[in-house]
């Protein structure tokens, strides 16, 4: 009788290489040409992303890198290798693998050394805790096209998502208090998920039903008075319309309705990134204090916190 292996891999959406615009260049070509993300014809797509989008975007969002890059290289790909080595600690006789959707460690590679240690049951955790069509269906799509090329499969089990986990909303609930315990409870607690278009979810993208799950669980554990915590979305691309309320132009209006001290924290960010570290803790805090804010602090991602690698640990070993 055939005895099952396990294996373990972990996705993230991607980075660049490095901070030049070079590197971003092709990870933006890579990335902005998944249906996945962008839905459009490739007809109408292909001469806005190669003629306007990477030749004047890449540089600039460079520069944006630079500002977060951290010695031991993206942000996000430095916070994914240390949950990959913690969950290993953890797993010793499962081997587990770290891919990117986009970029590398490329999903193949990634599988492939999975299947050549003999892994007969791949358990595949996206780390987007909130489901949507762009990220963990993205994520379902890749793994689908590498195993399309082998001849025997192993058996999958694909976790499409964590919103209400309680270990998910326990860490998320320590980290906040720690922030309440060290810089004062603020007027408001915001939660910035990433946005996606209005138009994903009329089709049925359940992204923003999942983000507010999350809201939801996270109050309850908290204990948060009415109108105490806020749901927003950020990094919204292009013209149509995104969810809303927009984190930034949230931000410009609260020091007017007398809020004038906001702490914020990106749920549906596994790790720290350039959406999280610049966009965030850069950009929006500027555009707060501008407007008359006074206080305005950061909440880390979850990144290789332990109540995290606790999550990661009872999601994946729950398949086995």
């Amino acid at each position: 009788m055939m005895q099952k292996k396990f294996g373990v891999l972990l996705v993230n959406l991607g980075t660049p290489e490095a901070p030049t615009s070079g590197a971003v260049k092709r990870y933006l070509a890579e990335f902005l040409s998944d249906t996945r993300v962008v839905d459009l014809s490739r007809l109408l797509w292909w001469p806005i992303l190669r003629g306007v989008i990477l030749p004047f975007r890449s540089p600039r969002v460079a520069k944006l890198y630079q500002s977060v890059w951290m010695e031991e290289g993206s942000p996000l790909m430095v916070f994914s290798r240390r949950q990959q080595k913690a969950l290993a600690a953890r797993l010793p006789d499962t081997p587990v693998e770290l891919a990117m959707s986009y970029g590398k460690p490329s999903l193949q590679d990634s599988i492939d050394r999975l299947l050549k240690q003999g892994v007969s049951h791949m358990v595949v955790l996206p780390l987007y805790p909130q489901y949507s069509c762009s990220t963990s269906a993205s994520v379902f799509d890749g793994v689908a096209r590498v195993l399309r090329e082998q001849r025997r499969l192993p058996s999958i089990s694909f976790i499409r998502d964590y919103a209400e986990h309680p270990a998910y909303i326990a860490a998320l609930k320590t980290s906040i208090l720690q922030s309440f315990a060290e810089h004062g409870e603020p007027d408001r607690l915001l939660l910035s998920f990433h946005g996606i278009p209005q138009r994903y979810v009329a089709l049925g993208d359940d992204y923003q039903q999942r983000c507010q799950d999350t809201a939801q669980a996270l109050s309850e554990a908290l204990q948060l008075p009415a109108g105490k915590l806020m749901v927003t979305f950020q990094s919204r691309f292009g013209r149509e319309p995104w969810l809303m309320p927009y984190t930034d132009k949230t931000m410009a209006t609260l020091p007017a309705q007398g809020v004038k001290h906001i702490q914020v924290i990106c749920p549906g960010f596994a790790s720290d990134c350039l959406e999280t570290l610049e966009e965030i803790k850069e950009q929006n805090r500027e555009i707060f204090i501008h407007a008359g804010g006074e206080k305005f602090e950061y909440i880390a991602a979850l990144n290789d916190r332990v109540e995290h690698i606790d999550l990661l640990q009872q999601l994946v070993t729950q398949h086995f």
